[in-house]
C-alpha cells in the first residue's frame, strides 16, 4: 500500500483502519469478524489502528487487545481518544490519563502512539452555555485547552506514555485553526474529508463547518492531516445500513447527496468506493476507514489502489453538489 509523509512521524500508509466499525457502531457484526479484519488490513500494508474508548464502550480496543495479544506487528502504530469535555481545570489531567491508562490495558500496550483530544475545543465557556446538553458534553473550552490539556499531553509525551498527541479537528472551526497555528503544535488533526464537507451529527455550531480550511491550516503548520468520515457515517453509500429517524443528520445528508448517487449510478460505480477516492484526492496524509467486516475493509483497499478521481469527475461532482455543501 502507498504510504504519505504524516507531520512530524515517519510515512504511514495512506489508508488508516478506524475503531468506529470495530466497535460495532456502524451497524451488526461479530467480535470474530472485527479480529479477522485487523488482521486483514495489517495483511494489506495498513500501518495506523485509530481507536477510542468511545467506540462501543472499549469494545475496538479490546478486539486489537484481542488480535495481537499485546505484541503489535512491526511498524504498526495505534491511536487513542479521550473525550474530556468541560472538566474542571484541577481534574484535567487526571482525566487524561486515566484515560490513557484504561486504552492500554484493553489494548495490552505499554504507550500509545499518538493521543488526541476527542471532544471539541470552542472559543469560551459562554460559547458551551449557549450549546444544547448534548453537544455542551463535548466540548473542551479554549482556555482551558492552553492551560491544561496541552501542558499535560506535553508532560505524557515527556514521561513516555505516550508518543505525540493531536486534535479532533471537528470543533469549531475558528478555533481549530489557531490553535494549529499555536506552539507546541499538535502532531496531527482529524478533519473531516467527504464530498459534502459535512460533519453531520458531528456539527453542533452555526455557519460552515471549513473541513477544507482546517486541512490547509494544518498542511501550512506542518501538522499531519487524518482524513475521517469519508462516507459521512453511511450517507455517501448506496444505503444507509443501520435504523435511524428521519431528521438524522446523516439520513439529511443522505437526501442531499442523490446527486451523487445519480452520478455513480450513471457510471455504474458503487457510491462508497467513489466517496473513498474522493476523500484520497484531497489534501490529507491518510484516510480514517470506518468498516467493520473484510469485504467492507477489501473495497476500500481497492477504491485506494484504484487511485485518486480524475479532476473531470471530481468538478462533476463539486458542481452537482455546490447547493448540497451551503445546505450540510
Amino acid at each position: 500500500m502507498k504510504q504519505h509523509a504524516f507531520g512530524p512521524f515517519p510515512p504511514v500508509s495512506i489508508l488508516t483502519l478506524g475503531g468506529g466499525g470495530l466497535g460495532m457502531l456502524w451497524g451488526k457484526t461479530t467480535v470474530e469478524e472485527c479480529v479477522a479484519t485487523v488482521h486483514d488490513a495489517v495483511a494489506t500494508g495498513i500501518t495506523v489502528l485509530d481507536l477510542a474508548p468511545r467506540y462501543g464502550d472499549g469494545k475496538a480496543e479490546l478486539v486489537v487487545g484481542e488480535a495481537f495479544g499485546g505484541k503489535l506487528p512491526a511498524g504498526i502504530r495505534v491511536t487513542s481518544k479521550c473525550n474530556l469535555g468541560n472538566a474542571a481545570p484541577e481534574s484535567v489531567e487526571a482525566i487524561l490519563r486515566q484515560s490513557i491508562e484504561a486504552s492500554l490495558k484493553r489494548l495490552r500496550l505499554p504507550r500509545l502512539d499518538l493521543f488526541f483530544l476527542h471532544s471539541n475545543v470552542v472559543p469560551d465557556q459562554p460559547f458551551i452555555a449557549r450549546a444544547a446538553s448534548g453537544a455542551a458534553e463535548r466540548m473542551t473550552p479554549y482556555a482551558t485547552f492552553v492551560d491544561h490539556v496541552r501542558p499535560a499531553f506535553e508532560r505524557f509525551v515527556a514521561e513516555g506514555l505516550i508518543g505525540a498527541w493531536g486534535l479532533t479537528g471537528i470543533g469549531h472551526p475558528d478555533t481549530i485553526i489557531k490553535v494549529l497555528g499555536e506552539r507546541p503544535a499538535p502532531a496531527a488533526v482529524q478533519c473531516i474529508a467527504n464530498l459534502l464537507d459535512s460533519p453531520g451529527g458531528l456539527k453542533f455550531f452555526e455557519g460552515p463547518a471549513k473541513p477544507r480550511s482546517v486541512i490547509a491550516a494544518a498542511r501550512a503548520n506542518k501538522v499531519g492531516v487524518m482524513g475521517i468520515r469519508a462516507v459521512q457515517a453511511g450517507a455517501l453509500t448506496s444505503a444507509i445500513d443501520r435504523p435511524l429517524p428521519d431528521d438524522h443528520a446523516e439520513v439529511r445528508d443522505y437526501r442531499l447527496a442523490a446527486p451523487f448517487r445519480e452520478i455513480c449510478a450513471e457510471l455504474d460505480v458503487n457510491p462508497a468506493v467513489i466517496a473513498h477516492r474522493y476523500a484520497l484526492s484531497l489534501d490529507i496524509d491518510t484516510l480514517v476507514l470506518g468498516v467493520k467486516n473484510r469485504q467492507e475493509l477489501a473495497e476500500c483497499v481497492a477504491a485506494a489502489e484504484a487511485g485518486p478521481l480524475s479532476p473531470e469527475l471530481m468538478q462533476r461532482i463539486d458542481s452537482a453538489l455546490e447547493g448540497a455543501r451551503r445546505a450540510a
